[in-house]
């Protein structure tokens, strides 16, 4: 696949570097240079950039265009058509009907993941860049619920405020199109995790009937790439 890639895109790739499988999900990741980018490249690809992108400056198209790369990727090898989901009024992504899907991107690379909707109610996906420490103790605050502070090692504050970011991304992508609400950081807490990468978190917040205040889920991460992706899947 990577040979009709343009230069801006590079190591396209179905793999799994979570450490726990989602039946029937599909996940692909791509390498992009937002410096490399060209006029040409969307058309390359074959994807026609909405006007909100084409008005955008070069990272963001790229940010785009690899994040539908892989979609169109991740949705061929699950559904056997190379489908490019389009941009919704509220800036996420449409899936075609019976299928859920994540897409993220960060620094220089982009991850999709499909499912089908019989088989997993919603997915979110997210990937970032380990935070300086120094930054992570200035978003503490931000990102931490009081209880999340107290279980937090200092020693370990830059992984644990990424981490806890990253899961409360995942978390927010995979509730939001079930339940047509928004939510923030404050609205959620990471209760656990471990070096093996398990999570466990839990709503603070009402959202809907079956996502309410003390709702607890199961989210995953990994390291790959020097990114952190995390992941979580609502069965």
């Amino acid at each position: 696949m990577n040979t009709a890639l343009p230069a801006c895109l590079s190591d396209l790739r179905q793999h799994w570097p979570l450490p726990e499988d989602v039946p029937g999900a599909r996940l692909f990741s791509s390498r992009f240079d937002h410096g490399a980018l060209t006029a040409e490249d969307f058309a390359q690809c074959g994807i026609a950039p909405p006007a909100s992108i084409q008005r955008s400056v070069a990272k963001r198209q790229a940010e785009y265009l690899a994040g539908r790369v892989c979609a169109r990727g991740a949705l061929l090898a699950l559904t056997g058509e190379a489908q490019v989901p389009a941009i919704g009024a509220d800036r996420a992504p449409v899936w075609p009907e019976q299928i859920v899907g994540s897409i993220t991107h960060g620094s220089g690379r982009a991850a999709a993941v499909v499912a089908h909707r019989d088989q997993c109610q919603g997915l979110g996906l997210d990937i970032e860049s380990l935070l300086p420490a120094a930054r992570a103790e200035r978003l503490c605050a931000e990102i931490l619920t009081p209880a999340e502070m107290t279980r937090m090692d200092p020693a370990q504050v830059d992984t644990l405020v990424t981490l806890t970011f990253s899961l409360k991304e995942s978390l927010f992508k995979a509730l939001y199109p079930l339940v047509g609400q928004r939510f923030y950081f404050e609205h959620a807490e990471v209760l656990q995790w471990s070096a093996e990468g398990h999570a466990r978190l839990r709503l603070l917040t009402d959202l809907s009937p079956e996502f309410g205040d003390g709702f607890e889920i199961d989210g995953q991460f990994a390291w790959f790439d020097g990114h952190l992706l995390s992941l979580v899947a609502v069965r």
